[in-house]
């Protein structure tokens, strides 16, 4: 099997590099990862800059991009070959709820997915980095435990087992106090807090985007319920946006509209 792994945290970041030495022992493993820190980068792609890729002494390959970039890259002529998983992570801090929005981890898997290539998102519920060796052997058991899916998937054989996209979650606890794995939904969180402002040296107001809400919907079912509760959440994640409840309605009130503006003229 072989693995590509990205990041939003950058290529010399405690976590990817767990992330690799724990998946390393199951699959060849790649590394393209951004050069910086880019967290809360979405699915954003670079269109009006030239990019580099560099090797690190550790073989890790890294970009001057976004998240997204480097696997983008990665899969349209810098491998050679088709990679049968991504991953990204593991994430400094959770991407739950609301946060799978803007993350750049969930970014970087979510461009893996959209190339036909099942992926997965890891992250930390905490930031700092404690127990990261914990995250990642818990993150390569449960790639491990999927690697015959994945062979299914890679020969087309079963419709079911189409690729997918997981958003997983481990809390920051040794090992023997993570309970398990649970398959939760996204929760939602309250609103972002207010803008920071600060004075520049020339006298500039400068603006720094606050902090993410508290959770708002975190009760049993969601992913903050379940990390609270000590267990790695499993998300499964799809990119159609389409509000498919409320089709109907739009259907009606655009036809009520087209007939308006008929009538008009």
């Amino acid at each position: 099997m072989k693995i590509l792994i990205c990041n939003d945290d950058g290529y010399q970041a405690a976590g990817i590099i767990a992330l690799y030495e724990a998946l390393k022992t199951i699959a060849d493993v790649e590394v393209v990862a951004p050069e910086h820190n880019n967290s809360a980068k979405s699915n954003a792609l670079t269109l009006h800059s030239p990019m580099y890729v560099q090797t690190a002494a550790n073989g890790f390959r890294y970009i001057n991009g976004t998240p997204a970039d480097c696997v983008h890259i990665a899969l349209t002529g810098l491998l050679g070959y088709r990679p049968d998983l991504v991953v990204s992570g593991i994430n400094n801090g959770a991407n739950m709820g609301d946060d799978t929005i803007y993350s750049g981890t969930v970014g970087a898997a979510m461009e893996g997915y959209l190339f036909g290539i099942p992926a997965m998102a890891f992250s930390q519920t905490e930031k700092g980095w404690a127990h990261i060796d914990v995250a990642a052997q818990r993150a390569c058991r449960l790639v491990q435990q999927l690697l015959p899916s994945l062979e299914v998937v890679a020969e087309g054989n079963h419709p079911a087992l189409a690729p997918w996209l997981l958003n997983v979650n481990i809390p920051n606890l040794p090992d023997d106090q993570i309970e398990g794995y649970k398959v939760a939904r996204l929760g939602r969180r309250h609103a972002a807090e207010r803008v920071i402002t600060q004075t520049s040296p020339r006298g500039e107001t400068m603006y720094w985007i606050g902090g993410a809400g508290p959770a708002k919907e975190a009760g049993e079912g969601t992913d903050f319920h379940a990390t609270s509760q000590r267990c790695v959440s499993i998300t499964p994640l799809q990119v159609d946006l389409t509000d498919h409840e409320r089709l109907p309605y739009w259907t009606q009130t655009t036809a009520m509209l087209t007939q308006a503006g008929q009538a008009s003229s």
